[in-house]
C-alpha cells in the first residue's frame, strides 16, 4: 500500500453501545483502503476494555489514563498511534467502504493539516423528527444544512474545523500543538463540545499556510439514539454548546472562535425559520393539519435552540467573569 500509514481510532466509554462498537470496527475492517492499525481507546471502563480485548482480537485496545472525557481518550490515542495520519470515528458510527480512502487522499498536498468527512444521521424511526430540521443536525453530531457548501455535494473545500465523528489529522502537527484540550469536550453523556474546533483553530494559528479541508465524499452513517430526538436533549445540547462556545472564545479569541457562527445565526437559522413557517402556513391552508404541526414544531425548535445556545454562551461568559473576580 502506497501513501501514508493510517491509524484509525475509536473512543468508547460505555458497554451500552457494544453492538454499535462492533459494527464500527467491522466497517473499518471492510475499507477499500486498509488501515495500518485499528486502535480502540476505552475511557475509564475496565469492564469494556476487558470485553473488547477478548472479542475484538485484531484491535489494539488501550485504556486511557488521562483525564476522563473524550479529549483525554483522543490524546491517549495520539500517545499510542503509529500512523502518519490519525483518523477518528465515533463508536456509534459506521464508515462507508471508501471513507478512509477519501479522507486520506487530500494529504497528497503537503500543506493539508486535517481532513474531515460528512456524518449522515440514522434516525431511530427511519426519518428525521420534527424537532430536528436539517439546520439543527449538529445537535446529534451530524453534518447539517448551512455547515458549509461542501455539505451539498461540492468538491473538497477549506473549512475552519472538522467534526469529531469523521475527522483525520497529520499526527505530527496535532502532537506539536498539544493535542486536544482536556478541559473541553464531552465527558460521558454530558453534551459539551468544541474541542475539535479548538484544536483546528490552534493548528491554523500555528500554521497559517496550512489547510483544513472537508471532503463530502468521505461519509459515515451515524446512529442517533432515541434519547437524542426530543425537546429535552435539544435544549440541553444547545445550552452546552453555548457554554462550550464561551470557553472556546476565551481560549482562541472571539474572532476565530465565532467566525463561522455569525453567518449561521444571521443567515442560516432565519432562513430555516422562514421556510418552516411558510410551509406550515401552506399546509394549514391546504387542510394538512399533521404537516402544519410538524412544520410548526420545526420552527419552534429553531427558535428554542438559538435561545438556549445564546443563554448558555452568556452563562459561560458571566461565570468566567465571576471566577476571575
Amino acid at each position: 500500500m502506497t501513501g501514508p500509514a493510517v491509524s484509525v481510532v475509536i473512543c468508547a466509554y460505555t458497554e451500552r453501545r457494544w453492538p454499535d462498537l462492533v459494527a464500527a470496527v467491522a466497517s473499518i475492517r471492510e475499507q477499500d483502503r486498509p488501515a495500518a492499525e485499528i486502535l480502540l481507546v476505552v475511557d475509564h471502563n475496565p469492564s469494556l476494555a476487558a470485553r473488547a480485548r477478548v472479542v475484538l482480537s485484531d484491535v489494539a485496545v488501550r485504556e486511557s489514563p488521562r483525564r476522563r472525557g473524550l479529549s483525554g481518550a483522543r490524546n491517549t490515542a495520539l500517545d499510542h498511534a503509529t500512523g502518519d495520519i490519525v483518523v477518528f470515528i465515533d463508536d456509534d458510527a459506521c464508515a462507508r467502504p471508501d471513507w478512509l480512502a477519501q479522507l486520506v487522499a487530500p494529504y497528497a498536498d503537503p500543506s493539508t493539516l486535517a481532513v474531515g468527512g460528512l456524518a449522515v444521521p440514522r434516525w431511530p424511526s427511519g426519518e428525521a423528527p420534527a424537532v430536528l430540521p436539517p439546520e439543527l443536525w449538529w445537535i446529534v453530531g451530524c453534518s447539517f444544512t448551512g455547515q458549509h457548501p461542501a455539505s451539498t455535494g461540492e468538491g473538497v473545500v477549506d473549512v475552519r474545523n472538522v467534526m469529531g465523528c469523521s475527522m483525520s489529522f497529520r499526527r505530527s502537527v496535532l502532537v506539536a500543538v498539544g493535542g486536544f484540550a482536556e478541559d473541553m469536550g464531552r465527558v460521558g453523556a454530558t453534551p459539551l463540545g468544541c474541542e475539535e474546533t479548538d484544536v483546528c483553530i490552534r493548528l491554523r494559528q500555528r500554521h497559517p499556510e496550512g489547510r483544513i479541508v472537508l471532503t463530502p465524499a468521505g461519509v459515515v452513517d451515524h446512529r442517533v439514539g432515541a434519547d437524542r430526538v426530543g425537546w429535552g436533549y435539544l435544549l440541553r445540547r444547545s445550552w452546552s454548546e453555548g457554554v462550550s462556545k464561551a470557553v472556546l472564545a476565551r481560549r482562541v479569541g472571539a474572532a476565530d472562535g465565532l467566525s463561522t457562527e455569525r453567518s449561521y445565526v444571521l443567515e442560516v437559522l432565519p432562513g430555516a425559520l422562514r421556510r418552516e413557517l411558510r410551509c406550515g402556513a401552506r399546509a394549514w391552508i391546504g387542510g394538512q393539519a399533521s404537516e402544519a404541526g410538524r412544520r410548526g414544531s420545526a420552527a419552534a425548535a429553531v427558535v428554542l435552540a438559538l435561545a438556549a445556545t445564546a443563554a448558555g454562551y452568556l452563562r459561560g461568559r458571566v461565570g468566567r467573569r465571576r471566577r476571575s473576580r
